[in-house]
């Protein structure tokens, strides 16, 4: 596939994001190196403007667009991290934009996406098919589609955050990286290879939606139906035709993790690192601690994808 993005496109998206999205910091714990005995380096985009790395791709995706398109509009699906990310890029960069939203996705998301100032349209995620609603809509209102993961604009924008880890802290020897529809995986690994070429790159997915770790296994996309899981980010059902042509070339392996796994990897950053990070946040940490790699003395990078939870549930959660 020819048309796959580059590391020319993230080193581009770093450019237009300069000024615009935060740096997050990258954050370390004795805690965590004394027990592992490696050296973990957190990339913390659970800190990024509306809580999650998604701002990388949306702003960049957006910023590219002609001043017809800019005029009519942008629309998206989401559950609730990629809704915020286009509302508020739209709203920096002047455009309306229209969400469609699962009826089910967390109030404090919905709530979110309105407050960037969107219009909401929800839908039921277990009957109606989302991206076949949007095309609706996107026809009706002339408004152009940039879809959660499957876009190139997208994926180089994800891969601005694991570009400033490793220019940050220099060669890391594993990366640990959140995957539901791939974006984020996908530039990560475009970062990883032309930044630290013996780097292994691992994505990480839920234990009861692991449709990319079949699909890699067989070599072509597999789909399955929407998973039960505490990571609500990563509930899709299949990967990208983009994201999934990357990750094939870029990827060494994807990995599972429980919900069980996710809830002790939130206690952890809140407990250790006094940070909130949502379920689908935690993925990375799952896989490196439980997804049966050696880690001992070597240097791991774990990207923490957002912060986005309601907070009445994380507490249940953590409690």
């Amino acid at each position: 596939m020819s048309d796959l993005p580059t590391f020319d496109d993230v080193a581009a998206a770093a450019q237009r994001l300069a000024g615009h999205a935060h740096r997050t910091p990258v954050l370390r714990s004795a805690t965590a190196n004394a027990r592992h005995q490696a050296e973990f380096f957190f990339k913390c985009e659970n800190l990024q403007r509306m809580g999650a790395f998604k701002f990388r791709g949306a702003f960049n995706a957006l910023s590219k667009f002609t001043p017809a398109q800019r005029e009519r509009g942008v629309i998206a699906f989401s559950s609730g991290n990629h809704a915020q990310a286009i509302a508020l890029a739209a709203r920096l960069l002047g455009m309306p934009a229209v969400i469609l939203m699962p009826l089910d996705a967390p109030q404090a998301k919905i709530d979110a996406t309105r407050g960037y100032g969107a219009e909401v349209i929800g839908f039921d995620r277990y009957k109606e098919d989302r991206e076949a609603l949007t095309r609706r809509v996107a026809d009706e209102r002339g408004m152009t589609l940039v879809p959660p993961f499957d876009h190139a604009d997208v994926i180089a924008g994800q891969g601005t955050a694991a570009k400033e880890l490793i220019e940050e802290v220099g060669a890391l020897d594993l990366l640990f990286v959140p995957l539901g529809g791939g974006g984020l995986l996908s530039g990560s690994a475009l970062s990883a290879r032309a930044l630290a070429p013996h780097c292994k790159v691992y994505g990480v997915e839920p234990e009861a939606g692991n449709d990319a770790q079949q699909s890699f296994r067989k070599g072509e996309i597999v789909h399955i139906p929407v998973p039960t899981t505490l990571a609500d980010g990563a509930q899709t059902q299949h990967v990208g035709q983009l994201t999934f042509g990357v990750i094939r070339r870029n990827v060494d392996d994807v990995l599972t993790a429980s919900d069980e796994q996710l809830v002790q990897a939130m206690r952890f950053f809140a407990e250790r690192m006094k940070m909130v990070v949502e379920p689908t946040g935690c993925l990375g940490l799952a896989g490196a601690l439980h997804g049966g790699l050696d880690i001992t003395g070597k240097r791991v990078g774990v990207i923490i994808s957002g912060g986005n939870v309601d907070l009445a549930r994380y507490a249940q959660l953590v409690a």
